[in-house]
């Protein structure tokens, strides 16, 4: 699958998404350390890691889909459309980790958001691999599975 939307040669959705990534990230580094008893600021600052990593977020998200309304074969689509759900799915994941933030004190994060922002990471990680795997045009075995033939 080769990206098509490009600046000066280079693909542009690769390199938008390293920087949600990065955000979202350091927002569960500092939770971690806020939850490890660091200062209270760390979960402000988490706060806006999350807020600053959806801000960035969207345009890579739909820079991801504009590449798949981009291509041609029935089966890149297919997996281009399962990508972008994925990043769609972190996307409100954080979402939602960012409006329950809104109400508490100092935005920081309890232990139950707090394993609600790690899985959503980790679903953010297995997005990047998974874009990565399609970028190297090889596409993991349930990918292939779930777009096999279809008749419709």
């Amino acid at each position: 699958m080769e990206s098509r939307l490009r600046i000066a040669g280079q693909a542009v959705q690769p390199v938008l998404v390293m920087f949600p990534l990065g955000l979202f990230a350091m927002a569960v580094l500092f939770d971690i350390a806020d939850l490890l008893g660091g200062p209270t600021i760390l979960g402000a600052l988490a706060y806006w890691n999350i807020v600053a990593g959806l801000v960035v977020g969207v345009p890579a998200m739909l820079a991801g889909a504009i590449e798949v309304m981009l291509l041609r074969r029935p089966q890149a689509r297919r997996l281009g459309a399962l990508r972008t759900l994925i990043n769609m799915g972190v996307l409100v994941a954080f979402a939602v980790i960012l409006m329950v933030r809104i109400r508490a004190a100092d935005r920081v994060a309890g232990g139950g958001l707090f394993l609600v922002e790690l899985l959503a990471l980790g679903l953010a990680g297995f997005g990047a691999w998974f874009a990565g795997e399609l970028a190297n045009g090889r596409a993991p075995a349930f990918a292939r599975a779930a777009a096999g033939p279809r008749n419709y």
